[in-house]
Formats: structure tokens, sequence, C-alpha cells
């Protein structure tokens, strides 16, 4: 079977996402890296490119050049990731859309709720795959969860508990280190910080393993350090439509946590636990039984944990193999297999419009308000 053609836009040297993708999008010899835009300094971006291996024709100065240069190639690519700063993400995404490139967009997926349901609108109306990198859904042990729950095997889920907290910019010092004092400037992050940047992974994984949506929600949010004008710290509180009553917390001030992302299902007649330092460990709790341990590649799983188990028992998959399920999936949804999971447009704009009532509510000293997108309510 022939690789498909892939091209990249961001994630250049110095890049943290981008040689998880780079790594991903290449470890089952499914994807051939060939064309990309890496940097938003054209002549560094080209030279890193054919570093990388990019023929010299295909090492792109920004991500226009990029667009114009391979809607006119017969080998054009046929998946285009994007890892931009977030405020690029919609206008890249949307013309690439429309010139009938599949697309991984890194999250958040768009800025606004607006952009988020005419990207929606777009995919549909191209007939191309927009895919959010929500890659943490993409754990074996995550897929592991979602197909017990629906299997039935919690019963029905009462409560979902998720944090993603972690103290790498809990340093007051540190507060004007460019790579930090981003995150928290809303001309370059947005209307959110935090809950933006790490706490839209745990609701998205809140929802993912439920097969459930977040309808209504209450937030509280603070700087802790007062020189940021976003906040630091947000603890949400919400409710999903099939009555799952939810509780997220998420900071980057938790001096102490590392990675600090793990998620907790309590349904009618068990619990299961994950962590993503621990991630080849599911802990299942049936009622009035003995806590087990579910391992990544033993016998007995569901098909889809199966299917993404990669190594044998016992040894560890990290970070870059789950980026690397997403780009399995979505290889066999380019070629035409459905892949029940894979993140898409519709999930970037729940993830946004959640993130709007956050801040909505966080103003209104936690009022609840409706998480939903307009186009799904």
């Amino acid at each position: 079977m022939a690789k498909l053609k892939w091209g990249m836009i961001g994630g250049g040297m110095g890049s943290q996402i981008g040689p998880a993708h780079r790594l991903g999008a290449q470890a089952d010899g499914l994807f051939e890296f060939v064309a990309g835009a890496l940097d938003h300094r054209a002549d560094e971006g080209r030279a890193y490119a054919q570093k990388l291996g990019i023929a010299a024709d295909r090492a792109y100065g920004d991500w226009q050049d990029m667009l114009a240069g391979e809607r006119a190639r017969p080998d054009r690519v046929d998946l285009v990731t994007v890892a931009t700063p977030n405020a690029t993400h919609f206008e890249i995404s949307k013309a690439f859309l429309e010139a009938g490139f599949n697309v991984l967009c890194e999250k958040p997926m768009t800025m606004t709720v607006e952009e988020g349901e005419e990207i929606v609108r777009v995919a549909r109306a191209s007939g191309r795959i927009c895919a959010v990198n929500y890659c943490y859904s993409a754990y074996p042990m995550i897929r592991q969860a979602r197909a017990m729950v629906a299997a039935g095997e919690l019963g029905k889920v009462r409560l979902v508990v998720t944090n993603f907290s972690h103290g790498h910019h809990g340093d007051a010092t540190d507060a004007d280190n460019p790579r930090v004092r981003w995150r928290y400037d809303p001309a370059m992050a947005g209307v959110s910080g935090q809950f933006a940047d790490c706490g839209i992974h745990a609701l998205h994984m809140a929802s993912f393993i439920c097969n459930d949506q977040v309808e209504r929600l209450s937030a509280d949010f603070v700087s802790t350090i007062p020189s940021r004008e976003l906040e630091d710290d947000a603890m949400v509180n919400f409710r999903m439509s099939g009555g799952t009553v939810g509780r997220l917390w998420t900071s980057s001030v938790a001096i102490g946590r590392q990675h600090g992302f793990d998620i907790q299902v309590f349904g009618e007649t068990g619990g299961l636990r994950w962590a993503s330092e621990q991630p080849n460990q599911l802990i299942h709790t049936p009622v009035g039984g003995r806590t087990q341990i579910i391992e990544k590649g033993e016998g007995g799983l569901h098909a889809d944990a199966m299917r993404l188990s990669r190594v044998a028992i016992a040894h560890p998959e990290g970070f870059p193999l789950a980026v690397a399920n997403i780009y399995c999936d979505l290889a066999d949804a380019i070629r035409g297999e459905t892949r029940d999971g894979l993140p898409n447009a519709e999930d970037g704009v729940r993830s946004m419009a959640a993130v709007h009532a956050a801040v909505t509510s966080a103003r209104d000293s936690g009022a609840w308000v409706d998480a939903r997108p307009p186009m799904f309510r």
C-alpha cells in the first residue's frame, strides 16, 4: 500500500509539539513527510524542512506559499497538519479545507465559537476530514475505558472527575518568560488561559469516554499570579446530556504535580481510573468487588484497545505513540474507513463553546450557562 503524502505547517525547530507529530505520522509507515512551512521565519523554515529531508521545492517559506504550491501539484499532500500559534488555526485550516485538503489541527481548533462553526460547515461542504489533535483519547487504555462504558460494564455513569493540573508556571519570577507569558496574554491565547490550554483536554476526555456531551457548566477562574490577565487555575462543574455529573480542575500553578492529567469515571456498577503518567494501566473496581489493574497489551481487551496497543505487555507506550494512533485513524479515514473516536471539527467547536461558556460563567460568579455551540442546541 502506497504511503499517503503528508505536510506540516508550524512545528519547526524548538517546537514542543512538532517532534511528536513527525514521530507519530511516520511511526507506522503510513505517511511520507513531503512538504512543510515550518517556521514564521521563511529562511529558517525552509532550511529546517530540508534538513528533515523535504525537497527544496516543497520547503515553503509560509503557509500561503505551501497552499499555492501543493494545490498545483498532481502529487499534492493528502493531509496537512496545522501546528501554529492558536490565533492562526482558523485561517489556515479553512483555507486548506476549501482547497480540498484533509486537515489535522492542533487544539484549540479556533479562537471563537463562530469560527468553529464555520470550520464545521466548510469541512462538511468540502467532504474533507478536519480532525483535532485530542491525542490523549488515542491511548489504548482510554479506548478500553470508552469501550467498557459503551458495553455497560459500569452501568449508567453517574459521575466523572478529571484533572489536568501541573506546576510548571508556578514560579512568579518566570512570569515574563516568552514561552510562558503568551499563554496568559489575550492577544495570543484568546479569552482563556489554562482552561483553553489544558482544561479542554480533560473536558474532551470526559465526553469521549462517556460518549456524551457537556450541556451546562459553572466555572470559577483565578489568576494566582497578579501580572497574568488570563486564569492560571480553574474549577469547572458540568452536566452532560445523559445526566452525568462532572467535576474538572485545571491549573498551571500546582507545584509538585508534573503532567497531572487523570480521570475517574463512576458508574452504578463500577468505577475506572486512568492517569497519563501511568498510561499503560486502567484501574477498574466493580461494585462490591476487588480493584483490578487492566494492562495494555494483555488478552481480553476490547478491539480498539487491542488494535492500538503497539508493543508487548509491560513495555511503556508514550505520548508520541498516542499521536501516532491519531494518524493511524486518520490514514484509515482518508482511505474511506470510518474510525469511531477520531476527534473532529464537531469536537473542536464543542470545546471552544465550553471555553467561552466557562469565561462567561466565571465573570458571573459561577452562574450556570449553556455550554453547547448554537449549531448543536
